[in-house]
């Protein structure tokens, strides 16, 4: 978005549009436009007050209420922090004894709103104009004082007068996803050495980062929201609490030294597929610590157990069939149980669920699970069926 098109956006025309773009939110997008243009808006500002309801339409689930009166672009929106992340990464900030942020390639600005709302002056830097035009704008609409944005490159800003530092580089290029660190913005050069200019510094970034790359002393943490691991957050100097940290957004949390090594034994009967942050976070360990479980394959990071313990980091389920994985074996398994849906989960294993779906010709009314995997390097599976109140997350 343009910095003269969000102008436009904010004006009583701008606000009016959007509203009734609102209202036609999801409906076909051409008799949207056309309707739009039939009230009486021109073509240019119907087609932004359309893109913008849709973007408050997908807003709320980050977002919630805060949604209807922000402004978005596609990109700012999906590399956006979540407000409830963001809120909790604030308050730790906060709770930290952090008075003044500098927040490095700030996007729209969520992580500025929850920092402000904090009680965290901030100061905000974003090289893209537009971006950096929405994110002021979010500041104003939502009536948070405490930020100024700056439109400019972060390498540039000043840092000696914050008491911290949160840096958050875009990850995407052309409208495409960048997994090389040093095509970041700001590269990771720079990203990297900002602990060495401000020793509380928090780095955001994807949940694919390398091990490798953790500043020496740092706390790497991953993070879930209701099973999808969301982001992986660097907290260096003083702010670093445990080397490594998986939490679960409203449930719990597991810290340990993330290269602790689980057990390996058979399979037993009950099965953990711990949550995604647990197992990025390197911790299966201290999971299966926690339950008392092992692994059947060094490499992967499936919990055995005799008995099911309850907890929210992970799913369990009763193994009720193992076998060597055979197609044909497991056809007539399943045609012998009547399993007509089948859920299939998978780790070590390179087939694909949706072949193997259509390969099985499922019949009947019978449900189950299916996990698919490698138990002392051989490719196994397991036909199991998920416990109540134990994984829930």
């Amino acid at each position: 978005m343009d910095p003269e098109r969000l102008a436009a956006l904010r004006t009583p025309e701008g606000v009016k549009a959007i509203a009734m773009a609102a209202e036609l939110a999801g409906g076909d997008p051409l008799t949207a436009a056309s309707a739009l243009r039939s009230a009486g808006v021109p073509a240019d500002l119907a087609a932004a007050a359309l893109t913008q309801a849709e973007l408050r339409r997908r807003a709320a689930g980050k977002f919630g209420a805060d949604a209807d009166r922000m402004f978005f672009t596609r990109a700012g929106l999906e590399q956006a922090t979540r407000s409830a992340v963001a809120e909790r990464r604030a308050a730790r900030l906060r709770a930290a004894g952090v008075r003044t942020l500098a927040d490095l390639g700030c996007g729209i600005g969520a992580d500025a709103i929850a920092a402000a709302r904090s009680g965290i002056e901030v100061y905000a830097w974003e090289a893209d104009p537009g971006t950096a035009a929405v994110a002021a704008a979010n500041a104003e609409v939502l009536g948070l004082a405490g930020i100024t944005v700056t439109h400019g490159d972060a390498t540039a800003a000043p840092l000696s007068g914050v008491d911290a530092v949160f840096c958050d580089p875009a990850r995407r290029r052309d409208g495409r996803r960048v997994f090389d660190p040093a095509a970041y913005s700001p590269p990771w050069d720079f990203v990297a050495a900002l602990p060495e200019r401000v020793p509380r510094t928090v780095l955001k970034l994807a949940p694919g980062i390398d091990h490798a790359l953790v500043p020496p002393g740092a706390e790497a943490e991953w993070v879930s929201v209701r099973g999808e691991v969301v982001e992986a957050a660097f907290w260096c100097g003083p702010l670093a609490e445990v080397p490594r940290r998986a939490t679960l957004l409203g449930a719990t949390e597991l810290t340990g030294p993330g290269d602790a090594k689980a057990p390996v034994g058979p399979v037993t009967p009950y099965l953990y597929d711990p949550d995604g942050a647990v197992v990025r976070a390197h911790l299966v360990a201290e999971f299966a610590t926690a339950v008392g479980g092992h692994l059947a394959d060094p490499e992967i990071a499936y919990v055995y157990a005799d008995t099911p313990t309850p907890t929210t980091l992970a799913r369990c389920l009763a193994v009720d069939e193992v076998l060597p994985f055979s197609l044909k074996r497991l056809r007539a398994l399943l045609r012998e149980r009547g399993v007509g849906r089948l859920e299939i989960l998978k780790r070590g294993s390179a087939l694909d669920p949706d072949q193997l779906r259509r390969a099985l010709r499922l019949s009947g009314p019978a449900a189950a699970t299916l996990v698919l995997t490698r138990v002392a390097a051989a490719p196994t599976a397991l036909l199991c069926h998920p416990l109540s109140g134990t994984g829930d997350t």
